[in-house]
């Protein structure tokens, strides 16, 4: 018999679309659910009526999925959400995969036998199909940060590839060429886009990095051991971009242990302005993440998906990135 996957690939639509159809919980356009409707009736498919009844009663608890619990952002994310759930009547069930993706399929399945009304996910990889579980049992799935590929769910994030190309040009426009790009981990799909935009902004200036660390452990010490061992290895660049903040001040260390000043021998910058941005001497230039406006956000539409309404657009300030100019980046020395 046909499932929701062949239904969804014989209308020319996603997994999230055909669920709102099949369960009647939310949104979509007529000449979607038309398609839908007729693949549905060439087929023969019929819903799980088990699943259908798992949804009539609401649980009124949400599960947020993060890759970590114990790195800052993570943190405020996870109580930014908790705080907006609970102002609306909600619980929040806050489960930390450790970055990795078979702890993330076990937390989907223990979230679906909790059944809960919705789901929050900071997705590990760009594997989908363990939400794609949620979306066939009628649940509303809504990406943070990152997107969920394959499924059409709603997505709120900013542009991580702008983000590292205003660091990038703004140490370009400072003077700088020798410029380097550390950060973590590398198989998140942010870093990879702030790694992509920061090359695309050197290439424009005609600039190819002296070096490039992208390691796998995102953490002070693994970063600052990432700066140490491209200092040790003789690349000395005038700049360092940073993927995040934490791998910038690990890189300010590092700068600091081989007796180089900030920024007198090295400019430094992050991303994300965290709390700890403002902390370190001389304070961080980074890049503004509005992780907290996304968080709300984000609850925001899940909550509208659950009722069957249109989710709420965006304001343009709530995924908005901006340069903050602080006191890690200057003029290269003449």
């Amino acid at each position: 018999m046909a499932g929701i996957k062949d239904i969804a690939e014989r209308a020319g639509a996603s997994i999230a679309t055909v669920s709102r159809v099949i369960n009647g919980s939310g949104y979509v356009a007529a000449a979607t659910r038309a398609r839908v409707e007729a693949a549905i009736a060439e087929s023969g498919y019929r819903p799980n009526a088990g699943a259908r009844l798992m949804r009539t009663a609401e649980s009124r608890m949400i599960g947020l999925l993060l890759p970590a619990l114990d790195l800052h952002f993570f943190g405020i994310l996870a109580h930014e959400v908790e705080q907006a759930l609970s102002a609306r009547g909600y619980r929040a069930l806050i489960c930390s995969t450790d970055e990795d993706p078979a702890r993330e399929e076990e937390y989907v399945a223990a979230l679906l036998a909790q059944r809960v009304d919705g789901m929050l996910a900071v997705s590990v990889t760009a594997d989908s199909r363990a939400f794609a579980r949620l979306l066939a049992a009628g649940v509303p799935v809504v990406g943070i940060d990152r997107a969920l590929p394959g499924l059409g769910a709603d997505v709120v994030k900013a542009d991580h590839a702008m983000g590292l190309r205003i660091a990038a040009e703004h140490v370009l426009a400072l003077g700088h060429r020798r410029i380097a790009i550390v950060g973590a981990p590398g198989h998140s799909a942010p870093i990879q886009e702030r790694l992509a935009g920061a090359r695309d902004a050197l290439a424009a200036a005609g600039v190819e990095p002296v070096d490039v660390r992208i390691g796998p452990v995102h953490s002070f010490e693994a970063c600052r051991d990432l700066v140490l061992a491209m200092l040790d290895a003789g690349h000395r660049p005038t700049a360092i971009l940073g993927t995040t903040d934490i791998a910038a001040i690990g890189a300010i260390h590092a700068c600091a242990m081989r007796g180089l000043a900030v920024p007198g021998d090295v400019s430094v910058t992050g991303f994300d302005d965290l709390p700890a941005a403002r902390y370190v001497m001389p304070q961080l230039t980074t890049v503004a993440h509005p992780y907290r406006a996304i968080a709300r956000h984000a609850v925001a539409v899940l909550l509208a998906r659950i009722a069957g309404t249109e989710p709420p657009v965006a304001a343009p300030e709530v995924t908005a990135l901006a340069l903050v100019a602080r006191g890690t980046t200057a003029a290269p020395k003449a």
